[in-house]
């Protein structure tokens, strides 16, 4: 059983940055692939980014290309976050999942597909 604990949430003003992170513990760090996701009030849950176990590939939604960069410290085993150029509908509360490694099929992006999820930790960004 995977366990994750998401920090570094917060309140930014737009145009700034946040670096949020998430600790993995419970199974082996390199044998799951690793994701964030984000929800809005009113809206359901969606992707942000996912990186694969070895970090040789990720995904980024549309709406967070080129502004937010996922990467995993293996020496800590925790997967981070690097959001800058916030806009006001970055605003969410962000969690952090994983999905067990499974070599026949490319890096997950679908929310069903994760297995273990954080509690989840707010971002609110300010115009």
């Amino acid at each position: 059983q995977v366990q994750l604990v998401e920090s570094g949430g917060g309140l930014v003003q737009a145009g700034g940055s946040l670096r949020l992170s998430c600790a993995a513990s419970g199974g082996a760090f390199t044998s799951i692939d690793m994701g964030w996701f984000r929800q809005a009030p009113g809206k359901e849950r969606e992707i942000v980014g996912a990186i694969s176990w070895s970090s040789t590939g990720t995904y980024y939604s549309d709406s967070v290309k080129g502004r937010f960069t996922i990467s995993r410290d293996y020496a800590k085993s925790a997967v981070n976050l690097q959001m800058n150029s916030l806009k006001p509908e970055d605003t969410a509360v962000y969690y952090c999942a994983a999905v067990r490694l499974d070599l026949r099929r490319g890096l997950r992006v679908g929310v069903s597909e994760y297995e273990y999820w954080g509690q989840g930790t707010q971002v609110t960004v300010s115009s």
